[in-house]
């Protein structure tokens, strides 16, 4: 994989003609997950939702000293457990064995959530099925009435945590882009979501609208032609 970049960019840059492709190929699960832990300021508390997400424990380092909470009680979360490591007593809120950093603390699920609706955690990352142009967040269940809702913590989270990061793959099995003009799907937040990371692109949902940080395997132009919103070149 070539050299992604990983610089914020402002919402008053001006828009130009195109976003840098970063990638000649669109990136996969652990990648993405590298990037999105590479975004991460440093000194932050954090919280990794099911699913993506939870690979983005994997590529935090010791030097950016974060901070993982998991809901279902604990700071100082580290990478996922493998072999000897797993502890079936270990796991974070998707049920995943996972290992402990030197200072972790064990708390009551009331106190987690405490401290995820008291503004307390820098920035979460969640799992979706669909964003809008405005932020605002789907990701607890499709409608459809035969599936299972599970929102767990997610509501929490979104309207808690300072930033909302997504990760998510930009189109659905029947190439339909889900970051969309307004969600379909019941809403988990309103105007919560400030970045979305997909294996294409790299999006900053901004008061000017959605800017294009980067693409992967694509152009700009055809990133365009996928989606039914207006995209800003970043």
């Amino acid at each position: 994989m070539s050299e992604l970049s990983t610089s914020p960019v402002s919402s008053d840059v001006a828009p130009q003609s195109g976003a840098p492709q970063t990638s000649t190929e669109p990136i996969g699960r652990d990648d993405l997950a590298r990037l999105v832990a590479r975004d991460i300021a440093p000194g932050s508390f954090v919280n990794l939702g099911i699913g993506q997400p939870t690979l983005v424990s994997n590529y935090l380092t010791e030097e950016q000293n974060i901070t993982l909470h998991t809901e279902n009680g604990m700071l100082g979360m580290g990478p996922v457990a493998v072999g000897e490591e797993i502890d079936p007593d270990l796991i974070n809120a998707g049920k995943i064995p996972v290992t402990e950093l030197p200072g972790a603390s064990y708390f009551h699920h009331a106190d987690s959530f405490a401290i995820m609706r008291g503004g307390h955690l820098d920035v979460c990352v969640l799992g979706a099925f669909q964003v809008s142009a405005t932020g605002d967040l789907a990701n607890w269940h499709t409608g459809a009435p035969d599936a299972i809702p599970a929102v767990g913590g997610a509501m929490d989270l979104a309207t808690g945590a300072k930033d909302v990061y997504v990760m998510m793959t930009l189109l659905t099995k029947d190439g339909k882009s889900k970051l969309v003009p307004s969600c379909t799907y019941p809403l988990t937040g309103v105007g919560c979501v400030t970045r979305v990371y997909t294996d294409k692109a790299v999006f900053l949902i901004t008061g000017d609208g959605v800017r294009v940080r980067e693409t992967f395997g694509v152009t700009f132009e055809e990133l365009q032609e996928l989606m039914d919103i207006p995209l800003l070149a970043g």
